[in-house]
């Protein structure tokens, strides 16, 4: 059963940092591009970064980059995602998920979806 599970969200203040993990069980990441998604109460899920599947071409949304850093390591078969700076607009469900394809910010490219980790920025 291929399966996508994402662990390390929490409650972090404003500034603080957290790093998520997604890790896949039934298949290797290897051959996947892997990306982040978010999506608050309210609003449309959004693509946060995303990463190939050698590791070697990333991309991030304009309202993380320089904060987030997306990294791989598929002998663990699992992608991180470093969140630094964290202000209350971060706060939301965190979903990772895989594709076959080129990397993407856009969810169309995903077929496979992890269940989410809560991130809640708030002081």
């Amino acid at each position: 059963q291929l399966q996508l599970v994402e662990s390390g969200g929490g409650l972090v203040q404003p500034g603080g940092s957290l790093r998520l993990s997604c890790a896949a069980s039934g298949f290797t990441l290897d051959y996947y591009a892997i990306g982040w998604f978010r999506q608050a109460p309210g609003k449309e899920r959004e693509g946060v970064s995303c990463i190939s599947s050698s590791g070697g071409s990333t991309n991030y949304a304009d309202s993380v980059k320089g904060r987030f850093t997306i990294s791989r390591d598929n002998a663990k078969n699992t992608v991180y995602l470093q969140m630094n700076s964290l202000k209350p607009e971060d706060t939301a469900v965190y979903y990772c998920a895989a594709g076959s394809g080129e990397i993407s910010l856009e969810s169309i490219s995903y077929a496979y979806w992890g269940q989410g980790t809560q991130v809640t920025v708030s002081s």
